[in-house]
């Protein structure tokens, strides 16, 4: 053990040794999320990355510990992307990865030496408080999205969801930090194991209140839905063909809405009238409404666009959505003329999308006027469109989404599990519709709702949907825990603020002190 020990302290010493460690420490919360789905490492997996950010020698060392593991997280949770953009992932997950630099930093001055038990108890407030910052400016659609939010780790952790129905994602982020460092607390320092114990102890008490005593969802009946999922099916026209034999398997079944995925119709059906035709006629028999998703040049605007379309009996009904936060590379480059060189060393954008401009609800007539809010693909990992759709209105969200591009990677469980967050933090029930898997629903609390379909076929299934009537906490209140943070770190900053100016200037005033004397007595010598 003493070997091992010394081994590890001349790893640490070493630049490059340090360097490894540091992102390692910080690839190591991904394994929390899906697919290897160990959900309770989000509690200590974080612990390596703040312990190893204490024991910086000096603030820029601890700097270069937040960037480097900050690469490391951001490498480790996007890592499907690496076929895709190749090399530019790298340069993607070290420009992220400089977000937390100045967490770094904050660590080391609240954690570093023998700090006092004060400054460990305000450690548990504003190193957790730091990462959400983090987290909200790498959130920015610009910047990659909020796509590996830690809270999002906790997708399948009833007591977790309901901490999301009070303060959305963004508490259970808090929360996590804050078990992590007091955990590094109690390691690495021990005289301070009474903040420590008290910061988890507040942490699962607060958890087992929120698990008895938050509001919940009231019941407001069923809605039957069918998702269709063709599976992987080479060129449109078969795609197209594959998702009406499956829609024709709900006829009879009493469905009232049918979901296909993202891009699942090549062609607008105002330019095209055979297949707004094929449409309706298929709504026609089957006896409910489609919400399909056009990736196509609309009528009379110029570029391509990602839309949710409603079709009815009758054809579409006039209902349309357009995506408005698209995906960074994979359907627009950000500055083109600048960074249009990815599109040679990856499978970057070779056209931008537009974008839309507003949510929609869409009334679903054949579902007693059920209100649907519809997502496309990236937009579930993003917390205020579901929060205002569910101010708007929306009884049922809906995400249409196809990660087909990366079929045998993390990346199609992950996705589907941003909806059980979804319904957690706005109480409405949500569907997650694919082409090729992973599609799934869950119901308003998180819950799931009836059989995942996976990667592994193409297939139609039939849920019955609950509904739900209330406003969660999340919903009306919005972003308190994200304010909160704000708060304590702008306390912190002024705090330090005004110590740095009194011991400056009481530094500046002792060097003046004895010549100022001196020529007082010069002065009284003359007069």
């Amino acid at each position: 053990m003493r070997e091992a020990a010394g081994w590890w302290e001349k790893a640490l010493a070493s630049p490059w040794g340090r360097g490894a460690a540091a992102v390692a420490a910080g690839a190591l919360p991904a394994l929390a999320f899906p697919a290897p789905a160990l959900w309770w490492l989000a509690y200590v997996a974080l612990a390596p990355w703040l312990l190893l950010a204490r024991s910086a020698r000096t603030n820029r060392r601890a700097a270069l510990d937040g960037w480097l593991g900050g690469a490391g997280f951001m490498l480790a949770v996007h890592h499907w992307l690496l076929p895709s953009l190749h090399v530019f992932i790298l340069i993607l997950a070290a420009l992220l990865g400089l977000l937390w630099a100045p967490w770094g930093v904050l660590v080391r001055n609240l954690l570093h030496d023998a700090p006092s038990v004060r400054r460990c108890a305000a450690a548990l407030v504003l190193v957790p408080s730091g990462w959400l910052m983090v987290e909200l400016v790498r959130s920015w659609e610009y910047l990659g999205g909020p796509w590996g939010l830690l809270g999002a780790s906790q997708w399948q952790v009833p007591p977790a969801l309901r901490l999301a129905s009070i303060g959305g994602v963004w508490l259970l982020s808090l929360v996590i930090v804050a078990v992590n460092t007091a955990l590094a607390v109690l390691v690495a320092l021990p005289r301070a194991r009474i903040p420590a114990m008290a910061g988890l102890l507040v942490c699962a008490v607060g958890s087992c209140a929120a698990w008895l005593w938050a509001p919940v969802p009231r019941a407001a009946g069923t809605v039957r839905i069918g998702l269709v999922q063709p599976g992987e099916v080479a060129g449109a026209a078969a795609r197209i063909a594959r998702g009406e034999t499956l829609t024709r398997s709900h006829a009879g079944r009493g469905v009232q809405l049918v979901v296909w995925g993202e891009s699942s119709v090549n062609r607008d059906l105002t330019r095209s009238p055979d297949m707004a035709a094929r449409l309706a006629a298929l709504s026609r028999d089957v006896g409910a409404d489609l919400l399909v998703n056009v990736d196509g040049r609309h009528a009379g605007q110029p570029g391509i666009y990602k839309s949710s379309v409603l079709v009815g009996p009758q054809g579409a009904t006039g209902h349309r959505y357009d995506k408005m936060r698209l995906v960074p590379f994979g359907e627009y480059i950000p500055l083109r003329s600048v960074l249009g060189w990815a599109t040679h060393v990856g499978k970057a954008a070779d056209q931008n999308r537009m974008r839309g401009t507003r949510q929609v609800l869409m009334p679903v007539g054949s579902a007693g006027g059920l209100r649907v809010g519809p997502l496309v693909c990236f937009e579930s990992a993003f917390p205020d469109m579901s929060r205002q759709l569910a101010r708007d209105g929306a009884q049922l969200l809906v995400a249409q989404s196809s990660t087909s591009t990366f079929q045998d990677s993390w990346a199609p469980a992950q996705h589907a599990s941003l909806a059980a967050l979804r319904a957690a933090e706005t109480w409405r029930p949500m569907a997650h519709a694919t082409l090729t898997g992973v599609s799934a629903v869950y119901g308003p609390r998180g819950e799931p709702v009836g059989d995942r379909l996976g990667t592994e076929r193409g297939a139609a299934a039939v849920y019955d949907v609950p509904l739900a009537e209330g406003t969660s906490p999340y919903v009306r209140l919005g972003d308190w825990a994200l304010y909160g943070a704000m708060l304590a770190l702008g306390a912190y900053l002024i705090a330090t603020l005004g110590v740095y100016v009194v011991v400056t200037r009481g530094a500046h005033a002792g060097a003046k002190g004895p010549r100022a004397l001196s020529s007082r007595r010069g002065a009284h010598r003359d007069g």
